[in-house]
């Protein structure tokens, strides 16, 4: 969570201490590029793509229904949306101390100061980050959704069958860049050499070869698999391959639908990053997967340069007594429903 006290996390402290900034002072922020707008560079000449930035709002992962083919909102709309959320946001505690109250044995969950999750829809007014296909929809296949269906329902049973993310092991690909609740930080660092992004939620820190080469053998499976960068232009194209099939696609209960989602190690991804602005990195992923999608899909959204913006070490693991604390629940769950008293 964004605000909670968490030591500072003293890999990026490293990291960031080893790169040559380049790009000089801060440009004034602007939420869209001119026509004459030049990214800054690095000492290597290519755009500089270093910074905090994060990606918090209201627009979901997938269009809902009932908007049917509408890729856009209108202003009035968007206005719309996000006064209904600052009147649920700020209705949320109460709602959620009234039901507290009238659950026995509900401790509640976070309140409002701990969440991060936007304010506002994205500024291209898009109705879901998935652009394609047309229809703002995930296109997945029947049996990846029964294998997540069968996951979820025994979340309880065994810790293999709980989500990866509430195991501290990784939010999953591309999960990783799916806005979640909170946590919506990234730090970018570069080099010629290399492209370090450390996610804010679960500690995690891509290291991205830029130096041409291969990538690892087929043998080798990873948790988010493995990548490798160079530069189209002015934009970095990563391309990541080399997954396992243990982790999910996503892990948020911000990606709907999504969440469980399994992934195979057919999986691969090509995100593309293009600075646009002083404050704004637009961000393209295509995700493919034949095992688990009928065909390809796409996210785009822009991530927002926020220098004020903090990250703290995501001290997932250490001290995480929640698996503990589920398994514990539910067996004890079992056994009053067997001996009622």
């Amino acid at each position: 969570m964004r605000r909670q006290l968490r030591s500072s996390s003293l890999l990026l402290m490293s990291l960031a201490a080893a790169v040559v900034l380049g790009g000089g002072a801060p440009v004034a922020a602007q939420s869209r590029a001119g026509p004459t707008w030049t990214p800054p560079r690095t000492p290597d000449g290519r755009p500089d793509l270093q910074g905090i930035w994060t990606n918090a709002t209201l627009t979901p992962l997938e269009r809902p229904l009932a908007l049917g083919d509408r890729a856009f909102l209108t202003d009035e709309e968007a206005s719309a949306i996000a006064a209904r959320a600052a009147g649920q946001r700020a209705n949320a505690d109460a709602a959620a101390t009234r039901a507290q109250a009238a659950a026995r044995g509900d401790v509640g969950s976070y309140n409002q100061v701990w969440f991060d999750s936007g304010t506002t829809n994205l500024p291209t007014g898009q109705t879901s980050l998935v652009v394609d296909p047309p229809d703002g929809r995930v296109p997945l296949r029947p049996q990846a959704e029964q294998r997540r269906d069968f996951a979820l329902a025994r979340s309880a049973d065994e810790p293999e069958y709980m989500s990866v993310w509430d195991r501290c092991i990784s939010r999953g690909a591309p999960g990783w860049v799916i806005p979640a609740g909170y946590n919506n930080g990234y730090q970018i660092v570069q080099t010629s050499d290399f492209v370090v992004i450390h996610s804010e939620m679960i500690h995690d820190a891509r290291i991205i070869p830029l130096d041409g080469r291969p990538p690892l053998p087929p043998s080798l499976r990873l948790w988010e698999g493995d990548s490798r960068g160079h530069w189209e232009g002015d934009t970095l194209v990563v391309e990541t391959t080399n997954f396992g099939d243990r982790n999910w696609i996503a892990t948020s209960a911000a990606s709907g639908r999504i969440k469980g989602i399994p992934q195979s190690t057919s999986l691969r991804i090509v995100e593309r990053f293009t600075r646009v602005a002083a404050d704004r990195i637009d961000y393209e992923a295509r995700i493919e997967d034949p095992e688990v999608f009928t065909q390809p899909w796409t996210l785009a959204f822009p991530l927002m340069r926020d220098d004020e913006y903090l990250i703290y070490e995501y001290a997932c693991h250490e001290g995480n007594r929640a698996v503990e604390g589920v398994l514990r629940g539910a067996r004890y769950q079992e056994r009053t429903e067997a001996n009622p008293r």
